[in-house]
């Protein structure tokens, strides 16, 4: 009984293969990254690049920290306009998947609607959306969404009707109402193409703030990272529109760590696309 309860326990550890892959796929890309920047920041100096042309790294970080009092509000300007949009993309494209899977007429009548919005480019709808939007921000705040319901709303739809046929028939020959089918069998079926449509929705949120903001051309102390930008161009200020640029990077590159943790803690103990390897070939 003893060797079973240590094989078990030498079974559940973690094996040493594994820590190894998991500190290589933070070590090689940070590796990449920092020699990617010391050969940019070699070659500026050594070819005495003009910082209106290329500016090096270090200059961008000085850049930034001098002008962090007008682009920290407006890293926060546009943080509050992504994650508001991508709210309002998750509620409504969540509840009209919902609709979907339970009335096959609404998706046949809404969903030709939804591919229209999602393939019609947002650059060019923008300005309709300004022209007939008296707020601008909330104008910004509909084109961002715009941009980012689709993939929630075609993901979730998706994992909706992508239930066992076999848990179907299970409930169905248990009268199963149609509230008991949507939490117990149709939400754990589609959880994991949620969470795959949210990653991409997470970006495109932030995408489609910025496109917005672009077109809009706004400018003041309420505007976003893109306004920044946009200034910073107008005067030449090429090192500041790297240090907004940076700005936006960093906060795309938080939105997808963030939602990338989210679906690991969510499906990591009991679906494969988030189970580690030597789990999954046991």
């Amino acid at each position: 009984m003893a060797s079973v309860s240590a094989r078990h326990r030498a079974d559940s550890a973690p094996r040493p293969a594994a820590w190894v892959e998991r500190a290589l796929r933070v070590i090689v890309p940070a590796a990449l990254i920092v020699a990617l920047l010391v050969a940019w920041e070699l070659i500026v100096r050594i070819q005495q690049v003009p910082h209106y042309i290329l500016p090096a790294p270090s200059l961008i970080v000085r850049t930034l920290v001098e002008h962090w009092g007008s682009l920290g509000p407006s890293l926060w300007f546009t943080v509050k306009l992504t994650l508001l949009a991508l709210s309002a993309a998750v509620l409504g494209g969540v509840l009209l998947a919902v609709a979907f899977a339970l009335s096959r007429w609404i998706e046949v009548a809404l969903f030709p609607i939804a591919v229209v919005l999602q393939v019609t480019p947002i650059i060019a709808i923008a300005p309709l959306i300004l022209i007939y939007v008296e707020n601008t921000t909330l104008a910004l705040l509909l084109c961002a969404w715009i941009v980012a319901f689709f993939p929630i709303l075609a993901n979730t739809t998706v994992g909706l009707k992508s239930a066992d046929a076999r848990l179907r028939d299970l409930f169905t020959l248990y009268s199963a109402t149609r509230w008991q089918r949507l939490r117990f069998l149709l939400v754990p079926s589609a959880l994991p193409y949620f969470m795959a449509g949210l990653k991409v929705a997470g970006g495109l949120s932030l995408i489609g703030a910025v496109v917005a903001e672009f077109t809009a051309g706004t400018a003041g102390r309420e505007t976003g990272l893109a306004s920044r930008i946009l200034e910073a161009s107008f005067r030449t200020e090429t090192p500041l529109m790297f240090a907004a640029l940076l700005l936006v990077s960093l906060l795309g590159v938080a939105i997808f760590l963030v939602f990338s943790g989210l679906s690991k803690w969510l499906l990591g103990r009991w679906h494969e696309s988030e189970m580690p390897r030597h789990d999954r070939m046991r």
